[in-house]
């Protein structure tokens, strides 16, 4: 496997008024192809900036971020938002979905975005589905589906682009733990079987700890990285 992720004495700045607020101070880290790994901190510790910048959201405000070995800290937006489209798979708490589209429809809105042709659309969708066993629930909407169900249709809609990195912030926030449970063993399944490159992004040590390694990050630095298996 290669590296897929190197970061280098990454800072990230925000001025608030007269303040500088040093959300991210001299962090360096790479992960290799196909990691499961967790990023834990408290809120406030800059996981969520480290995740912006990993996920070509933001920019550092210095140091070097690599991404398939491309220099992509210094690019301008359209090129952040071309590797984004691209390469990158996005998975938030809140799920996102359109509340009056059935499940199928919202696995299929990335496709219409990149011009899919109606055919590959529909076909792709229903595969991605079937990838978070959610075939036989395609046809209904996200008030009839539960929070857990909600998710997945969440995590087909990032699979139908066939992403490299999968960001996960909080994936499991909103669930209880069943539901909670059944999300992590389908992340660990999509890693295993499909070879994704997964990051998730939490504070809940139960859920960091179906990853093979979790970096605890503090006042914007990285305080531990532990291999766990």
């Amino acid at each position: 496997m290669s590296t897929i992720i190197e970061l280098k004495d990454i800072a990230k700045v925000y001025q608030m008024g007269e303040i500088e607020v040093h959300a991210l101070s001299g962090v360096s880290l790479s992960l290799e192809e196909e990691e499961l790994t967790s990023i834990m901190g408290p809120s406030g510790s800059g996981k969520s900036t480290l995740m912006n910048i990993i996920g070509c959201l933001d920019k550092p405000s210095s140091g070097s971020y690599k991404l398939e070995g491309i220099e992509v800290a210094t690019l301008d937006d359209d090129k952040l938002a071309e590797i984004r489209n691209r390469r990158i798979g996005f998975i938030f708490q809140n799920y996102s979905l359109l509340p009056r589209v059935p499940a199928l429809e919202n696995v299929e809105l990335p496709l219409i975005y990149s011009s899919s042709h109606n055919k590959d659309r529909r076909r792709l969708a229903l595969q991605a589905l079937e990838q978070v066993n959610l075939l036989d629930r395609a046809s209904h909407k996200p008030n009839e589906l539960s929070g857990g169900e909600q998710q997945r249709v969440a995590i087909a809609r990032v699979l139908v682009q066939n992403p490299a990195i999968i960001l996960a912030d909080e994936p499991t926030g909103n669930l209880d733990s069943h539901s909670s449970k059944e999300i992590i063993e389908l992340f660990i399944n999509l890693n295993q079987t499909s070879k994704i490159t997964i990051i998730l992004v939490t504070h809940d040590r139960d859920v960091a700890s179906c990853s093979r390694r979790i970096i605890h990050i503090h006042d914007g630095k990285i305080s531990a990285d532990e291999l766990i298996r």
